[in-house]
């Protein structure tokens, strides 16, 4: 089966259980509509689709163009795609004894990538490379949108995992790809006679000052955001929509933080 084609501060292989427990029993039986508005690397999407063989529609979104590019260069143009990793992977590789030239091949890559003025699918090459052979697998951008994550330690990174992508671009043609506002996702909920899930995995609010992913994307994910998601959990429920949310538990840092519970609860 498809797995998630990138490494992801934040992903959810681990929530996996809980997302599981918190998925209603009749979802494993019936046709549903699975909307996932901040998708991320996709984590429980590919779990979804692996378990719940009834899921007849998908919609996924991000507020990252760039990430939903990626996926939509898997999706339509994989075999270029390919190619263009297959490349990359044994020239960078090349260098892995000399710590200078792979930083030199590494940062032009990302240079490369800032312009955003390479093809769809060489833009969504050059994500995948970077996300691979950076720090960590972190994305972050600056104010101006600029990738600024450093290079990686890793030696000899999987660059490109060719059959694993060719699975995500089998498992993409169906699934509906946007990029914007979550709340815009909304409209793509099915009435009742087919039922509609969402999993909601927004930009964590940061335990301490400097564990925040907020520069995920151009703009920040502050604390109003937190609230006016919360406004729209309440459209989803009483509009007669099953959701799950994942968020962090501030408390677990600072018993005396009550955010969520004055704010969020109110």
């Amino acid at each position: 089966m498809a797995k998630p084609f990138l490494k992801w501060a934040g992903g959810k292989t681990q929530l996996i259980d809980s997302i599981q427990k918190s998925i209603p029993t009749n979802f494993q039986n019936e046709q549903f509509t699975y909307i996932e508005p901040f998708v991320g690397s996709g984590a429980v999407f590919f779990w979804m689709l692996e378990n719940f063989p009834n899921m007849k529609n998908a919609v996924l979104n991000d507020i990252n163009e760039d990430l939903i590019n990626c996926y939509k260069s898997i999706k339509n143009d994989v075999d270029e795609l390919i190619a263009i990793l297959k490349k990359w992977e044994p020239e960078y590789h090349a260098f892995q004894e000399d710590v200078d030239l792979r930083k030199l091949y590494y940062y032009s890559k990302r240079s490369q990538y800032n312009t955003r003025e390479s093809s769809k699918v060489i833009q969504g090459a050059l994500f995948i490379f970077l996300n691979r052979t950076c720090f960590n697998g972190l994305y972050r951008v600056n104010k101006n949108n600029g990738y600024n994550v450093p290079i990686g330690s890793y030696k000899k990174p999987q660059i490109c995992n060719e059959n694993n992508l060719r699975l995500v671009s089998k498992a993409l043609q169906n699934v509906t790809l946007l990029s914007g506002d979550y709340e815009e996702t909304l409209q793509y909920a099915t009435s009742e006679t087919i039922r509609t899930i969402f999993y909601l995995d927004p930009p964590y609010k940061p335990l301490s000052e400097t564990s925040s992913f907020n520069s995920y994307a151009k703009g920040e994910f502050n604390d109003s955001e937190q609230v006016r998601l919360k406004d729209f959990c309440h459209t989803i429920n009483d509009n007669g929509f099953k959701w799950i949310l994942s968020n962090s538990d501030m408390k677990n840092t600072n018993p005396e933080n009550n955010f969520f519970d004055a704010e969020i609860a109110a």
